[in-house]
C-alpha cells in the first residue's frame, strides 16, 4: 500500500468513526438523540432531562433507569393534562421503546428528574448521566444546559419569551 492510500485510508476510518452529531449516542439499536437539561435558579432541588430515544431495531427495549453526578436520585417521569390538570407521574417501571419507535422526551411530556441536586444547574455546562437499558445495557450521556426558560435544546429558542408589541 502506498504512503497516499495509507493517509487516505486513516483519514476515511477516523471519519466513519466519528458519530453523527457530537450530542448523539448509540448503543445496540438505540440512539439517543440531543440530551439537553434546564439551567436551575440558586438552591433548586430538582432539575429536568430531555432527548429522544430512537429504536432502530426489531426487539423492544426499556429505559429502566439512570444515575447522574448531579444529583441523588434520577427518576422517569410523564407530565400529562388530565381534565384539564396537569399531572406529573414517576414511572417506576421505566418506558419501552418499541421496535421503530422514536420517544421525545420533552418539557409537558415525558422526561427524567434528577432529584436532589449537590449543585446548580448553570447554562452553558452539561450534567453527566448513565442511562439503564433492559436489553442494551448502560450508556454514558451529557446533557448540554440550556437556558432556565427553555422548551428545546440547542440554543433556538428565547427562553419562552414572546417578543413583539
Amino acid at each position: 500500500m502506498t504512503r497516499t492510500a495509507f493517509l487516505l485510508a486513516a483519514a476515511l476510518a477516523a471519519f466513519a468513526a466519528t458519530p453523527a452529531s457530537a450530542d448523539d449516542v448509540t448503543i445496540g439499536t438505540l440512539k439517543i438523540t440531543a440530551p439537553w437539561a434546564r439551567a436551575t435558579p440558586k438552591g433548586a432541588g430538582v432539575g429536568g432531562g430531555y432527548f429522544k430515544i430512537t429504536n432502530t431495531g426489531t426487539a423492544p427495549d426499556r429505559l429502566v433507569s439512570g444515575v447522574s453526578e448531579v444529583s441523588q436520585r434520577f427518576e422517569i417521569h410523564e407530565m400529562s393534562v388530565v381534565d384539564g390538570i396537569m399531572k406529573m407521574r414517576e414511572m417506576p417501571k421505566g418506558i419501552e421503546i418499541k421496535p421503530g419507535e422514536t420517544i421525545e422526551f420533552k418539557p409537558g411530556g415525558y422526561h427524567v428528574m434528577f432529584m436532589g441536586l449537590n449543585k446548580q444547574l448553570m447554562q452553558g455546562g452539561t450534567v453527566k448521566a448513565t442511562l439503564q437499558f433492559e436489553k442494551a445495557g448502560k450508556v454514558d450521556v451529557d446533557f448540554k444546559i440550556e437556558g432556565i426558560g427553555a422548551q428545546t435544546g440547542g440554543g433556538h429558542d428565547m427562553g419562552g419569551m414572546k417578543h413583539g408589541h
